[in-house]
């Protein structure tokens, strides 16, 4: 059914209508007393309709209304035409910018509608300086873009940039006119990187290189803007360098982890260019001291007597005493009162 449609697509004819219009398709050429009968994507017209001999009348056409309509003749259901149903909005003026990343080689424009149109729309690009057309190059990598080289440097005339949209319902157009110094805005600074510098807890070593889309460093150079703060802050440091692709910075927290990014400008004219990626970094820390593990070792320990013990003290052990000591203590008063009348 699918590459039956698809054929039959090849040989439809487009019809264009508003969105909430009223429309009206023709079957072909046939006459006002005609019998016909339609279907929409091969099944029976099922929206709020109307026929009038060959007509089919729909009311207030939205999105669901796009399809592949056919007509077909009553009594033999011969197929009589085939049309491709587009429901859409004509343009509107579309929003147009210009900006040169590669200054002085030339600049681009963009543009983009603010609404949807639902069907194809084109855009028309007209740019004039000085009286005179210049040769307009669509972006081969973005559809709303394109770029035009500058006739000269340094040039007091305004640029005039016409952008048109186009579609099967309409057109709008937007004219901008712009000074070349005011839209020289570079891309952000590349490779940012940031170092902590061993043995200083308040420092950190930040480089970048200078956006590789700039054509001519040399003669056009750029100055830069760096911001950075801890993370445990919502407030921003600044620092505003001159060509300089690098900055030390010496009033950081210590062992507090810190965001940078860079801008960058040309030195004359211009804007400031979007921030760079943002890095993250921490200044130096130094390294604690190892934690030597010890074995315990039973040693030999002096009882000390406390001068005054205690009542709760502890008191001190008699040695211990033999058998035959104790019975010669508790005999010995005995065998001394024999002897003594032994001697009588």
């Amino acid at each position: 059914f699918y590459l039956l449609l698809l054929s039959v697509c090849c040989f439809a004819r487009n019809q264009y209508e508003r969105m909430s219009s009223d429309v009206t398709m023709q079957c072909g050429s046939l006459d006002n007393d005609a019998s016909v009968s339609w279907k929409v994507n091969g099944t029976d017209v099922k929206a709020q309709h109307h026929l009038e001999g060959p007509r089919l009348m729909l009311t207030g056409v939205d999105l669901s209304h796009n399809g592949l309509y056919s007509c077909f003749q009553n009594p033999h259901g011969e197929r009589r035409d085939t049309i491709f149903l587009h429901i859409g909005i004509p343009p509107r003026e579309p929003t147009v910018t210009c900006r040169s990343n590669t200054y002085p080689k030339g600049f681009y424009c963009s543009w983009h509608q603010l609404h949807p149109t639902y069907i194809p729309t084109t855009f028309e690009v007209d740019v004039q300086h000085n009286q005179r057309s210049l040769e307009v190059q669509k972006d081969p990598d973005h559809k709303n873009r394109c770029r035009v080289r500058f006739p000269e440097v340094f040039s007091s005339f305004p640029y005039k940039v016409n952008v048109t949209a186009v579609n099967a319902l309409g057109k709008a157009s937007t004219t901008i006119s712009f000074e070349e110094s005011s839209i020289v805005k570079p891309d952000p600074p590349e490779r940012v990187t940031a170092t902590p510098i061993r043995f200083n807890a308040r420092r950190l070593e930040v480089s970048w290189h200078s956006p590789a889309t700039w054509p001519d460093i040399d003669n056009f150079p750029l100055k830069y803007f760096l911001r950075y703060r801890p993370l445990i802050r919502e407030q921003w440091q600044h620092v505003e360098l001159s060509d300089s692709t690098s900055h030390t910075i010496t009033d950081a927290y210590a062992g507090k982890e810190y965001i940078i990014q860079v801008a960058a400008k040309d030195t004359e004219i211009g804007t400031w260019s979007d921030w760079s990626v943002a890095v993250h970094a921490t200044p130096w820390i130094e390294d604690p001291l190892p934690i030597t593990s010890t074995t315990e070792v039973d040693f030999p320990t002096e009882t000390k007597t406390s001068p005054i013990p205690s009542s709760n003290a502890p008191q001190k052990a008699e040695p211990p005493v033999g058998r035959a000591a104790r019975l010669l203590t508790f005999f010995s008063p005995l065998l001394l009162g024999m002897l003594l009348l032994f001697m009588w």
